[in-house]
C-alpha cells in the first residue's frame, strides 16, 4: 500500500495550562454537581491534545459545588466561605483524574492546601517533572489562600511551571466588545493585547490574575471548550477563539 503523504500534526505550544470552570462539569439544568457524560468529553479532548506531545496542567474551578464569594455576599464570613470553595476544585480534579485515567492517561493531582491521603502538595519543580514526564497535572484548591480566584491560580501555576500560554475554557466562542448573550451588537476580537483589554475592561480574568499575565507577558487563549475540537484546533495554532498578546 502507498504511504500517506499527509504531515502529522505539529502543536504551536510545547506546554499548556487549561483553566476549566467547575460549572463546565455540569449540564445545564441538571441537578447532578457533576455530569459524568460532560466529564467524558473533557477527557477525550484533552486525551487528543496530550497524543500530540503536549504537556498539560490543568487548574479546575469549583463553582459546580460552591462558590465562595455568593456565599460571603449571602452573610458567610469570606474566608471561610472561600476555604470550602477551594475543598470544591479538590473533588472537581478527582473526579477529573479518575476519568482521564480510566482513558489509559497517567495523572497527579497537586494541592495548594495539605491532604496527604488524597493529592500531593503542590511542589513547582515535582510538577514540572511530572510534565516532562508525559503526565498531566492537575492543580487543585487554588492558590491555597482566600481572597484569590482560580483565574488566579492558573495565572500564578501557569507562570511557575513556565508554560507557554494559557488556555482559558469558556462557554463563549472568544472576547467580545460587550456580553454576546446580552448585546446583539458585540462583536468578537481575534486578536487583542494585554494593554486594550485593560483599557476596554473587558472581562479576561479578574484583575488579580490578568495583572499577573500582563506582568510576565503570558500569552491567554479564550475559546469555546465546547465546540467539538476547538481545544485541538487551538494547540495546533488555528484560529479559534480570542488571543491575548503582550503586544
Amino acid at each position: 500500500m502507498p504511504k500517506s503523504s499527509a504531515k502529522p500534526a505539529t502543536p504551536k505550544f510545547r506546554r499548556i495550562l487549561l483553566k476549566l470552570s467547575g460549572e463546565a462539569l455540569r449540564a445545564s439544568g441538571s441537578h447532578e454537581t457533576i455530569t459524568p457524560e460532560i466529564a467524558q468529553q473533557m477527557a477525550e479532548d484533552i486525551q487528543s491534545v496530550h497524543s500530540l506531545g503536549v504537556e498539560i496542567g490543568i487548574v479546575i474551578g469549583g463553582g459546580n459545588i460552591w462558590r465562595g464569594l455568593s456565599a460571603s455576599h449571602r452573610g458567610m464570613e469570606r474566608t471561610t466561605a472561600d476555604y470550602m470553595g477551594m475543598l470544591a476544585t479538590v473533588i472537581n480534579g478527582l473526579a477529573l483524574q479518575s476519568t482521564l485515567e480510566a482513558l489509559g492517561l497517567q495523572t497527579r493531582v497537586q494541592t495548594a492546601i495539605r491532604m496527604d491521603a488524597v493529592a500531593e502538595s503542590f511542589i513547582r519543580r515535582k510538577a514540572v517533572r511530572h510534565l516532562e514526564q508525559g503526565r498531566i497535572v492537575i492543580f487543585v484548591a487554588g492558590t491555597g489562600n482566600p481572597f484569590f480566584s482560580t483565574d488566579t491560580a492558573a495565572a500564578l501555576r501557569a507562570n511557575e511551571i513556565g508554560a507557554d500560554v494559557i488556555l482559558k475554557a469558556t462557554k463563549v466562542d472568544g472576547i467580545y466588545t460587550a456580553d454576546p448573550m446580552k448585546d446583539p451588537t458585540a462583536k468578537k476580537f481575534d486578536r487583542i493585547t494585554h494593554g486594550e483589554a485593560l483599557q476596554r475592561r473587558l472581562n479576561v480574568m479578574d484583575s488579580t490574575a490578568f495583572s499577573l499575565c500582563q506582568d510576565n507577558r503570558m500569552p491567554i487563549v479564550v475559546f469555546n471548550f465546547f465546540t467539538p475540537g476547538a481545544l485541538r484546533q487551538v494547540v495546533l495554532g488555528e484560529h479559534v477563539g480570542t488571543l491575548v498578546t503582550p503586544e
